[in-house]
This record gives structure tokens, C-alpha cells and sequence, in this order.
């Protein structure tokens, strides 16, 4: 497959993500449907921890049976195990220390008279500017975009060995996935006050949905299986920390049946797209 088909395809996969974007500037709908839609965020989530840490775990599974039937040593082991726990521990630990810093970074002051262009630009776009709520999408799109590079490997590989139909298959398995992603990602935003500008939503896109198309660079030109279990367990350690922030602010807005029936819609539409793309043969 050629190199021009190979990234076609790569930014196929991860376009898809815009789909779900626009709903985050639906505004006052009811509180019920608020409550729904971060708990379906939820379980998407909850299925792609369970998904990435499913492809980060098989080089070690390997390297394990590789030790128990004498055609390898501990090392493989000890080194694929290393990067396992050390990308789960940053991915989830060094948000946590990110969010705290800009909580408690105070919020950028200019001098007095008109607002310069300069100062509202600074504005629209500085990070510690946006609303709580805000800030826990940018982290959902940041998890889903290590996820995604992950993916691009994948498919760059894939399309880089010549099985087209493998490639294929993982596109339109990926694609559906990052359609999902989508509304993971802008879900918190259905209970802010502030409705999200399209510069905002795009830019949450492109941070979610461009590493498909960056990974399937990478992963074009050549293959390991140490990056793809880094890459990975960052997305999963970093996805997992934004589970946790949701669940908090679904359990604290109560109606206990919306959240329960909302993660399992989440759950329900991320392993019906997994079961898909099984099914196909990829």
C-alpha cells in the first residue's frame, strides 16, 4: 500500500471523532439528560482503560510464555513490565499534579483601559482560563489521543507490512471507536454555564483525533512493541484519572438510575464496536 493510502486512511480513522463534538453546546437540557450523558462518557471510558490495557498487557503475556517454555528470559519481563506500570503511574499521576497547578495558578491580570487584541487572544486560549469543566474535556481529549496514537501505529503498521485488509478492517473498527470518543469527550460539558466556542470543540478534536493520523506515520515506518505498550498505558493511566473526576461529578448530581443506565450505554456502544471490528476478522 502506498504511503499517500496509508496516511488516507489514518485520517480517516481519526476525523470520526468530530461527529460527537457539536453536542457540547446543547444547553439547558434537563438535568436527567445531563446526568446521562456523563455517565454513557463513563463507561466509554471505562471500555477503552479495559481496551488499551487488553493490546498493552500481550507483550508481556508473551514474553511470559515465551519464559515458561524456555525460548526466553526474564528480561523481556522485567523490561515490557517496567513500561506497563511506569506509563500507567505517569499517564494517571502527572494529571493529577497538572490539575492541581492550574487550580491554583490565579488567572493572567492586564493593565487597565481597552483590552488589546493580544489580551483577548491570550484569553480565548490560555488553558488555566477555562472553566473546571473545561479543563476535564481538554484531559479526556489528551487521554483519547494517546489511545488513538496506539491505533495509528496499528494501522500504519499493518498497512506498512502490506496486509491491506487488516488495515482495512482496523480503520473502520477505529473509526467507530473514536465517533464514541467524541461525545466522551464534550459529556462534562453539558453542565457548564458557559456553551463552548467551535474554535474550542475543534480544538478538542484535533487533540483527540490527530494522534490516529500521527501514529499511523510512526507506525508506517517501522514497528515496536515497546512504544506501542508506552503509548498505551500513558493513554490508559491518564484515561483512568478522568474516570475518576466523572464519577465524582455524576455521583455528587445524584439521580443514581441515569448514571447507572448512562455507564451501560457507554459500556454497551464501546464493545459492540470491538465486537464489530472482531467479527470482521481484524
Amino acid at each position: 500500500m502506498s504511503e499517500s493510502r496509508t496516511l488516507l486512511l489514518g485520517a480517516v480513522a481519526g476525523i470520526t471523532i468530530l461527529f460527537g463534538l457539536p453536542l457540547g453546546r446543547l444547553r439547558r437540557s434537563v438535568p436527567a439528560l445531563r446526568q446521562f450523558l456523563t455517565a454513557m462518557a463513563v463507561g466509554i471510558l471505562v471500555f477503552l482503560v479495559w481496551d488499551v490495557l487488553a493490546h498493552a498487557w500481550e507483550p508481556i503475556e508473551t514474553a511470559l510464555v515465551n519464559l515458561h517454555e524456555d525460548r526466553g528470559g526474564l528480561g523481556p519481563v522485567f523490561g515490557y513490565g517496567a513500561l506497563f506500570f511506569a506509563g500507567i503511574g505517569v499517564g494517571l499521576v502527572s494529571l493529577a499534579y497538572y490539575e492541581r497547578f492550574l487550580i491554583a495558578r490565579p488567572p493572567r491580570r492586564f493593565g487597565p483601559g481597552a483590552m488589546a487584541v493580544n489580551e483577548a487572544r491570550a484569553r480565548r486560549w490560555a488553558v488555566a482560563d477555562l472553566s473546571s469543566l473545561q479543563r476535564l474535556s481538554l484531559l479526556i481529549a489528551v487521554g483519547i489521543g494517546l489511545h488513538n496514537f496506539g491505533e495509528g501505529l496499528a494501522i500504519g503498521a499493518s498497512a506498512g507490512r502490506g496486509e491491506i485488509s487488516l488495515a482495512t478492517m482496523l480503520v473502520i473498527g477505529f473509526a467507530l471507536h473514536n465517533a464514541t470518543e467524541g461525545f466522551g469527550i464534550v459529556a462534562p460539558l453539558a453542565g457548564d454555564d458557559t456553551r463552548p466556542s467551535w474554535a474550542f470543540l475543534l480544538t478538542m478534536g484535533i487533540i483527540g483525533g490527530a494522534p490516529t493520523f500521527l501514529g499511523t506515520i510512526v507506525g508506517r515506518q517501522f514497528t515496536s512493541d515497546a512504544v506501542t505498550v508506552v503509548f498505551l498505558t500513558l493513554a490508559a493511566g491518564s484515561i483512568l484519572y478522568v474516570v475518576i473526576q466523572l464519577l465524582g461529578l455524576a455521583h455528587n448530581a445524584g439521580r443514581r438510575t441515569a448514571l447507572v443506565w448512562g455507564v451501560f450505554a457507554g459500556l454497551f456502544l464501546g464493545f459492540v464496536t470491538d465486537m464489530i471490528v472482531t467479527a470482521a476478522g481484524a
